[in-house]
């Protein structure tokens, strides 16, 4: 049930209406008004439409969201950026958040509450208090709409390595309304290696990395792939995942990058859309240059061809499937859909 506040004028409970009926596909504006609203709060001196340090007696939004809301948000179980609501393009530039702000926030419906709302917290900030609780509140009740049990197989160990393959190919292909899509390849490959890395000799004393955000971006992310296999506590194998991007030069260098600060043995880069064949000369010379300058193997391939090729090396196909069945149903970045779609595929098996 919603938080009802009782000092909220009808207008603002109708914007907190709009922007919490849309939480799951503009996180980063929830995020980044639930930060205003308990810095103003803790500050009511500070004028928190001016959210960046370079504003004139601005303060930095951004760095008290890193550090407090979004850990928080994530310690609580509710939506949440992987960083911060101010890595958003539409919400990151300089420039106060005035009702006349600039910034490309889609749709509309959500810009104008969010600014009315940013409004109402800047000249009313006895009721910062009541609207972020409001917020909150429809946050929880996002949250329990997307809690949803993955139906079982009844018989998965008659599971055929083609069927799971058919499994997978529906629901990666399915057209979702949502962000969320391209992690489920990611949930599928650490559910295969999840098998691997205890029945391969080559994983011998190895370990899987701590899943983490596929939303952030190559450039800033603080890890060298979307999964990570650790030997002695260092990178030993690398896995990048392009869900509906063709691999180019520009993500071959990126991976360079990594490599070179990483160090991993080998560094897997896997798309479901294939190659961009006209840098396909570019990308070759990339990979002989990576093995000759530092060692390291790149191995660029399909995502559904080395699903079926890892499925024929573990020992239990079937016990994949739940694994991955069970990363679905946990996995904080997914959104109710991405589990209804899964559950009605098992349902059809």
């Amino acid at each position: 049930m919603n938080f009802k506040s009782v000092l909220l004028p009808e207008d603002i409970i109708k914007y907190t209406e709009t922007l919490g009926g849309k939480i799951s596909s503009n996180k980063g504006v929830y995020t980044v008004l639930i930060t205003l609203g308990v810095y103003k709060t803790l500050h009511p001196e500070q004028d928190i439409r001016y959210h960046k340090v370079e504003l004139t007696n601005g303060f930095s939004g951004r760095s008290f969201d890193t550090q407090h809301i979004t850990p928080l948000l994530k310690e609580l179980g509710l939506p949440s950026m992987a960083e911060s609501g101010w890595l958003t393009r539409s919400l990151e530039q300089a420039d106060a958040y005035t009702l006349s702000y600039q910034g490309k926030i889609t749709p509309t419906t959500i810009k104008e509450a969010f600014l009315n709302l940013v409004n109402h917290l800047e000249t009313n900030p006895e009721n910062a208090e009541d609207l972020v609780k409001t917020i909150i509140s429809y946050a929880i009740k996002n949250r329990e709409e997307n809690q949803i049990t993955i139906t079982p197989i009844k018989n998965p160990e008659s599971l055929t390595i083609d069927k799971i393959m058919k499994i997978l190919e529906l629901h990666f292909s399915e057209k979702y309304p949502v962000a969320g899509g391209s992690k489920l390849p990611v949930l599928a490959f650490y559910a295969i290696y999840s098998s691997l890395i205890n029945e391969l000799q080559r994983y011998d004393n190895c370990e899987l990395g701590k899943l983490g955000s596929h939303t952030a971006s190559d450039r800033t992310s603080k890890s060298s792939g979307d999964i990570e296999i650790m030997k002695d506590s260092q990178v030993f194998e690398s896995i990048e995942i392009k869900q509906d991007r063709l691999i180019d030069s520009n993500i071959l260098r990126i991976a360079q990058e990594k490599i070179y600060k990483f160090n991993p043995d080998r560094y897997y880069i896997l798309s479901y859309a294939g190659i961009k064949e006209d840098e396909k000369l570019v990308i070759d010379t990339l990979i002989m240059e990576t093995k000759r300058t530092h060692g390291c193997q790149i191995i660029v391939n399909g995502i559904m061809n080395t699903i079926r090729y890892y499925l024929r090396l573990i020992s239990s196909p079937e016990a994949f499937i739940l694994d991955y069945s069970k990363l679905v149903a946990e996995d904080k970045e997914l959104n109710i859909v991405h589990r209804k779609k899964l559950n009605e595929i098992l349902e059809s098996v």
